[in-house]
């Protein structure tokens, strides 16, 4: 017996700092997951969980959101003015999802960000696209001034789909492409926000991206649903 005890006592302080390694894997693992500057899930992350909150819930909405103006912001005041931008659009869709649950928030790369968020009802949907909207274009302050970005926001529903169109790891891809039409139509516009019901994208995919945008981004603008 006293044998088992001094086994158990010597094992004590090992466990112990297998448990702190584990938690210290799990934080770095949690920590690779996000993107640095923005605080939110990158795109493998997003797409997990996005998937999760499609399977889980009836009505649910994927945001698609490029930043409009982006670029002056840059080139005027600075990179540091860039990522205050960056910063302050991940705080803005933080602020509008944090009371929903089952949300999730992400910086896809460059100044295009996306956001899966579920719905009471389809109806709430412009509503949440104007709120959301307001709090991206406003003032965010930096190094003393009041500086401001556009927004251009498509949007695409989980009933867009026909029941059984797609396998459920395929879902979040294909409502992405019809939020990216969604939003290239108001970017063109000028900005705003555009949910153009349902349909299937209108323009060919390559990549998973529409094909002919460049990079992360492009440039759109203003409309409404």
């Amino acid at each position: 017996m006293n044998g088992l005890l001094h086994t158990l006592a010597a094992a004590g302080p090992l466990a112990a700092g297998w448990g702190i390694h584990g938690l210290w894997m799990r934080r770095r693992l949690t920590a690779a997951r996000r993107d640095p500057l923005s605080g939110l899930w990158t795109r493998e992350a997003f797409e997990s969980r996005a998937t999760r909150t499609l399977a889980r819930r009836p009505h649910v909405a994927v945001l698609l959101v490029d930043l409009d103006g982006f670029k002056a912001v840059n080139d005027r005041f600075g990179h540091a003015a860039g990522d205050a931008a960056i910063r302050a659009t991940a705080a803005s869709m933080s602020d509008a999802l944090n009371e929903r649950p089952g949300a999730v928030a992400a910086r896809l790369g460059g100044d295009e960000f996306a956001a899966v968020t579920p719905l009471t009802s389809p109806g709430e949907l412009p509503w949440l696209l104007r709120g959301l909207h307001g709090e991206i274009t406003a003032p965010f302050r930096h190094a003393g001034r009041d500086l401001t970005v556009g927004a251009s926001i498509g949007a695409a529903l989980s009933s867009d789909l026909s029941s059984g169109a797609s396998r459920p790891g395929e879902v979040v891809g294909v409502l992405l492409r019809l939020a990216d039409e969604a939003m290239y139509q108001v970017k063109r516009a000028g900005g705003g926000w555009h949910y153009p019901g349902t349909g299937a994208p209108a323009a060919g995919t390559t990549a998973g991206r529409r094909t002919g945008r460049p990079g992360t981004h492009t440039t759109y603008r203003k409309g409404a649903a």
